[in-house]
């Protein structure tokens, strides 16, 4: 991976959107976008975005690094791929965006991110057991945010999770796992060598 421009004291900065096309797993296909909005009229949670994929794309071709390695946008991506599957010029848009959630973080850009401190303990959960464990991933988020703001935010959601647990939704006692997560941890160590051998080409 090529190194990201030098931050300046300009709002924009066009080497930016070379380093985008060159480093983001898709970014060489932006070119193809004519910003025809598809992309985000097609987005199901797209009013819960910063900016839709369109307006992001514009960004990134106007330099605003910053703007765009802060956006919610790239943490809110579902990966439903209605945006892949009715873009007209085949842009893979939900690649791009991921690929943008994961150089945010590399960058350090999505430290104090609310959506990416959710993603990294939802990342957590899947990895470490296998599958998802609401209150863990939970308990994990909330407590991101130190350990008084923590227990507040568990305070102040109990009833939720004493209702869940009452209605079924939600087990107490030890984390429910998958039966090979050897077989898992595998797979994913396998993923992050051929991701890391195609960072150093």
């Amino acid at each position: 991976m090529t190194a990201l421009p030098a931050d300046s004291k300009r709002k924009y900065d066009l080497g930016f959107a070379r380093w985008v096309y060159e480093n983001v797993d898709g970014g060489d296909k932006m070119s193809l976008c004519m910003q025809c909005g598809m992309c985000s009229g097609s987005c199901p949670i797209g009013t819960l975005m910063d900016h839709g994929p369109r307006k992001l794309f514009m960004m990134v071709r106007a330099g605003m690094k910053e703007a765009v390695l802060t956006s919610n946008t790239i943490w809110n991506c579902t990966s439903c791929y209605n945006c892949v599957v009715r873009c007209p010029r085949a842009v893979p848009v939900t690649y791009i965006l991921q690929s943008l959630a994961q150089k945010s973080v590399e960058l350090g850009y999505a430290k104090n991110a609310e959506n990416a401190r959710f993603a990294k303990s939802f990342w957590w959960s899947a990895k470490t057991f296998g599958r998802t464990d609401e209150r863990l991933v939970t308990a994990r988020y909330y407590f991101t945010f130190g350990l008084v703001e923590g227990i507040k935010k568990s305070l102040e959601n109990l009833k939720i999770a004493i209702g869940m647990v009452k209605a079924g939704r939600m087990h107490i006692g030890a984390p429910h796992t998958i039966k090979d997560k050897k077989g898992l941890q595998a797979i994913l160590a396998k993923a992050t060598e051929i991701e890391s051998r195609g960072a150093r080409a």
